[in-house]
């Protein structure tokens, strides 16, 4: 007790990396992989351990272990705020975006998970629920795929019950239309998103548009690139009607997240607790989208976002995407699933309710 109030040291900090192959070659418009990178952290304090992770490079695990382990050992666990305070502090010349922030995200994710874990309530409970369940969107259809596995894919979403499926487009303009028909005829009546990841420019992004609301696509992520404000705003102020402009997911800070939005770019915004701050980040970005009065959805990482989107007042969607959730459920105990096109946290199970199956993952181990 610190004057009447609870403290519990953080008595160590742990990281791990694992790389586990995909399941078939993937690509979206401008990357192509064939492996994904899962680096988990564990902080144990008050006597309970919390786990948080994120999907970036090995470099993010050695940071979090040299830079980032050591700052906090001892420090409050209670005072999580003043933690990122601490991680965003100490990083000041390494530079914000990209392995800092997802060193932190994980770190922050890890603090929380142990802060609902020594209170014994889910994470959705501490933070507040707004509902109950988030809409999950099947998220995969790869470049990569062939049309016909292409078609499995989204067509089997959509007759598992998820109301919504999104796809890649942007490796090859020229094939594009054609895919998304192939889609459409697979999925019925569910609405479908296609994501080009930035591939096109301008003007090929307007013409695609126009091509792609034949097949009532619903959902245009990242036409241009979301570096290219201006590029967005000019796809979202001509975009045929019934049509979202989205972008965010490279968001590493609020200032990102509040540039966009005051730019008028995008119709809704995706923020990525992976990459953005970990669940303090995450939240914030709830709150500047909430500011704004625009729509929210979540990127990547089902199982860490179900709780915060059940949380966040704008969030009108998940994403349910085929790496990370295989990953997840290969191995996270209490990795949730959707059901009537639903994804609910557990709320028998405190934190996230995530556990590590290390005799799983110990086979992928890079670190």
């Amino acid at each position: 007790m610190d004057g009447g109030r609870p403290t519990a040291p953080i008595a160590a900090i742990a990281v791990d990396a694992f790389t586990i192959p995909t399941d078939a070659p993937e690509s979206d418009g401008t990357l192509v992989w064939d492996a994904t990178t899962l680096v988990v952290v564990r902080v144990d304090g008050g006597g309970h351990r919390g786990l948080g992770y994120t999907y970036a490079d090995a470099a993010t695990a050695l940071l979090v272990h040299d830079k980032l382990a050591p700052l906090l050992a001892g420090r409050d666990a209670w005072s999580v705020n003043a933690r990122w305070i601490d991680m965003a502090r100490a990083i000041r010349n390494l530079g914000r975006p990209g392995i800092c922030s997802m060193a932190i995200s994980a770190v922050d994710t890890a603090l929380w998970d142990l802060k609902a874990r020594m209170l014994g309530v889910p994470m959705i409970d501490l933070l507040g629920a707004a509902r109950d369940a988030i809409p999950a969107y099947g998220s995969g259809g790869f470049s990569s795929y062939t049309v016909q596995r292409l078609r499995d894919q989204l067509g089997g979403w959509a007759r598992e019950g998820l109301t919504a499926v999104k796809m890649k487009v942007g490796r090859d303009a020229a094939a594009d239309a054609a895919r998304v028909h192939a889609a459409r005829e697979a999925i019925g009546d569910a609405r479908l998103f296609v994501d080009a990841n930035g591939a096109y420019a301008r003007e090929v992004a307007l013409e695609q548009a126009e091509r792609f609301a034949a097949d009532d696509v619903r959902w245009f992520e990242e036409p241009v690139s979301s570096d290219d404000l201006e590029g967005l705003r000019l796809l979202r102020d001509t975009r045929p009607a019934g049509m979202a402009i989205a972008a965010g997911e490279y968001g590493y800070d609020l200032f990102y997240f509040r540039r966009m939005l005051a730019a008028g770019a995008v119709d809704a915004i995706q923020a990525d607790a992976t990459r953005c701050g970990g669940v303090t980040g995450f939240m914030d970005a709830a709150a500047v989208a909430d500011a704004f009065g625009t729509p929210l959805s979540s990127h990547c990482a089902p199982a860490l976002h179900v709780a915060l989107c059940c949380a966040a007042r704008r969030v009108i969607h998940l994403e349910w995407f085929h790496d990370h959730a295989r990953i997840e459920s290969m191995l996270f105990d209490g990795a949730p699933r959707p059901r009537d096109g639903l994804l609910a946290p557990d709320r028998t199970r405190p934190g996230l309710g995530l556990e590590l199956r290390e005799s799983d993952a110990e086979r992928y181990r890079i670190r």
